[in-house]
């Protein structure tokens, strides 16, 4: 496993997070190993959210971590709060972000997140009420760092003038398939494709210049929830050149498709969804390979790209 320091952040975590959104569908002693075998390929970053079954993956995990042997300080808890699918809203009031952080610790069954993120953009957020309750949750211990997940450059911009604590994280869609993050000025003024419309205002390199680590989710999808692209009858281009890379390092076509993502400059992390042991020790074979310039290339020429 490879480990970064985060700027402004918590130290010496895993490139590779297990992100827990399909934890519900175990039971306790399936969690418990799935944890483990975690902590045993070098993972040691956990990523939740209060919308991940209601609030069930982050039950499921509490109850399940104590039968590891592992240490809370030994290991990274990041959740994210502000999703109500149950009321059909977003919320970053001051009201909810607190009320929500209770009751992910009370279901984590710990004292204190690692960091808290919030989850896609309340389109009627008041920066002033966040930061007023990232100060009461930082000063009472209950939040050691803060981030957000899929905010835009303006919006990080605006809860910067008001919140004291450094933004750390940006949870973004990125993988071969969903290229967006680069695509744009790639394809600049190109009027041949439509990937050179700008669907994230620069968000890539604002992150670079403002040491925001950015966590790559849903890796290895297609679009959003379509399944996987490895070993997809509609990829063979990429399969193949996903086979002839994992041949060369010894690794699978899975882990390639990681190490791509872990490739990139920025130091991003990437989200491991898998409830599955031996898949995800797969995926952490990726943090072997370190691609060279040329094959990062090939890779995304392979998944359709072209360049201009």
């Amino acid at each position: 496993m490879e480990y970064i320091n985060i700027a402004n952040g918590p130290q010496n975590v895993s490139r590779i997070i297990l992100g827990c959104m399909r934890m519900p569908a175990l039971d306790v002693d399936g969690a418990a190993k799935i944890i483990k075998t975690a902590s045993e390929a070098g993972i040691n970053f956990f990523d939740h959210a209060t919308c991940y079954g209601d609030g069930e993956a982050e039950t499921r995990f509490g109850d399940a971590f104590p039968l590891t042997g592992l240490k809370r300080e030994d290991i990274y808890i990041q959740s994210k709060c502000g999703l109500h699918f149950d009321r059909q809203e977003f919320d970053w009031s001051k009201e909810d972000i607190l009320s929500s952080v209770d009751g992910i610790l009370a279901r984590l069954k710990t004292d204190y997140l690692d960091a808290l993120l919030l989850h896609r953009p309340d389109l009627l957020f008041d920066p002033e009420e966040v930061a007023e309750a990232f100060d009461k949750l930082h000063s009472e211990g209950k939040v050691r760092h803060f981030g957000v997940s899929n905010v835009t450059p303006g919006q990080l911009e605006l809860l910067k003038k008001y919140v004291k604590q450094p933004l750390v994280f940006n949870q973004l869609q990125f993988s071969l398939d969903q290229t967006q993050l680069i695509d744009t000025v790639l394809y600049l003024n190109n009027k041949t494709t439509d990937r050179s419309i700008d669907r994230d205002n620069g968000i890539l390199d604002y992150c670079r210049l403002n040491d925001i680590t950015i966590q790559a989710w849903s890796p290895l999808q297609i679009g959003m929830f379509r399944g996987c692209f490895v070993d997809h009858p509609d990829f063979p281009e990429l399969n193949a050149a996903l086979a002839k890379i994992g041949d060369k390092y010894g690794i699978s076509k899975t882990a390639v498709a990681i190490a791509w993502i872990l490739r990139h400059p920025a130091k991003m992390q990437a989200i491991a969804g898998t409830m599955n042991p031996a898949h995800l020790k797969d995926i952490c074979d990726a943090t072997k390979a370190n691609l060279t310039h040329h094959e990062w290339y090939e890779l995304y020429l392979a998944s359709g790209k072209f360049l201009p």
